[in-house]
């Protein structure tokens, strides 16, 4: 493992302290060629004018525990007013529908190890400001990947440029899929990273009924990071389910490092609005069947031989002689 000293490093090259103050720099571009004069926040290049907005897409960090890792972040106002930012670092976390990211309101990883040379922040019009911050890892962080983010808010708005901070040390790509369940025609589950490092993982799904394979789609990426430690509650739409049916579904996930898991739920499917309407039929039918079987009965014993004169059973007291020859 290098030392500190030589891992003193975010993305690129390391800036100068985070104690100098932030340096402003009139950008070359004339107001015309802007195209939005909405202010940004992104890492610094060193560069001006638009160098700065198409350099690194977001700041990379490595170091060990103890080590203290300096850059410049830059606020680029292109607009015609001045600006007042107000810079904090930040944590995200898989919080949104679908593990989308969002900041939590306090941080307690990354984001609290960020210092600003100025965290508010005045720029000019048309001018950009390079503020320099560090990033002391404490001595116990954990190894692996330590997600963060620069804020800057101003205004009415808020906008945001990724750190990712890798503390060194041994790593572990391990994740876990969980509760699957299908209904209302989605296959819902939950995805758990049980690792240190930031995974992006690839889904399989398979379902197999009485007679054979009715689901089969092939290993895709899924539109997320899921950050370590982090469980996400995700579904599949399944819309040609069959209607008549008993499946087990299986779900295979993998991601890089070797990461594999695999989960299961058993279904079936009944067409109940035909069921019920079987039912009712059934129903009707033997309800007629037996008010016939009834009616049937009483006109049995009540045969006009067993009554009397008068129509009722036994009305006169005659006893009915059977005839038991031919009568002359």
């Amino acid at each position: 493992m290098p030392s500190a000293a030589r891992v003193l490093r975010l993305a690129a090259t390391a800036t100068a302290a985070a104690t100098a103050a932030a340096a402003v720099v009139v950008l070359g571009v004339a107001p015309t060629a802007v195209a939005d004069d909405r202010w940004s926040v992104v890492p610094s290049t060193g560069g001006g004018g638009r160098s700065a907005q198409e350099g690194r897409p977001y700041f990379y960090a490595e170091g060990v525990p103890g080590s203290v890792l300096q850059d410049t972040v830059s606020v680029i106002n292109p607009g015609r007013k001045p600006l007042t930012v107000r810079l904090r670092g930040a944590d995200p976390d898989n919080s949104e529908k679908g593990g989308g990211f969002a900041l939590r309101a306090r941080p307690t990883d990354t984001g609290a190890w960020i210092t600003f040379a100025e965290r508010t922040v005045k720029v000019p019009a048309r001018t950009r400001a390079d503020v320099p911050f560090t990033v002391s890892v404490p001595e116990g962080a954990t190894p692996g990947d330590h997600p963060g983010a620069i804020v800057a808010s101003g205004g009415d708005r808020s906008a945001a440029v990724r750190v990712q901070l890798r503390v060194g040390g041994p790593t572990l790509s391990a994740l876990t899929v969980e509760h699957v369940a299908v209904r209302d025609g989605r296959i819902s589950y939950e995805l758990v990273n049980r690792g240190n490092t930031v995974l992006e993982s690839r889904l399989a799904v398979r379902a197999d009924g009485l007679f054979g394979e009715v689901l089969d789609r092939a290993p895709r990426t899924l539109p997320l990071e899921l950050l370590p430690g982090r469980r996400v509650t995700l579904s599949e739409p399944w819309p040609d389910r069959p209607a008549l049916d008993s499946v087990d579904v299986r779900l295979t996930v993998s991601a890089a490092g070797g990461a594999h898991d695999e989960a299961g739920a058993s279904a079936r499917f009944v067409p109940w609005g035909a069921v019920a309407g079987a039912a009712a039929g059934g129903f009707a039918l033997c309800a007629g069947g037996a008010y016939g079987l009834v009616r049937r009965r009483r006109r049995t014993e009540e045969k006009p031989g067993e009554r009397g004169e008068s129509g009722e059973p036994g009305g006169s007291g005659r006893t009915e002689v059977e005839l038991t020859g031919a009568v002359t």
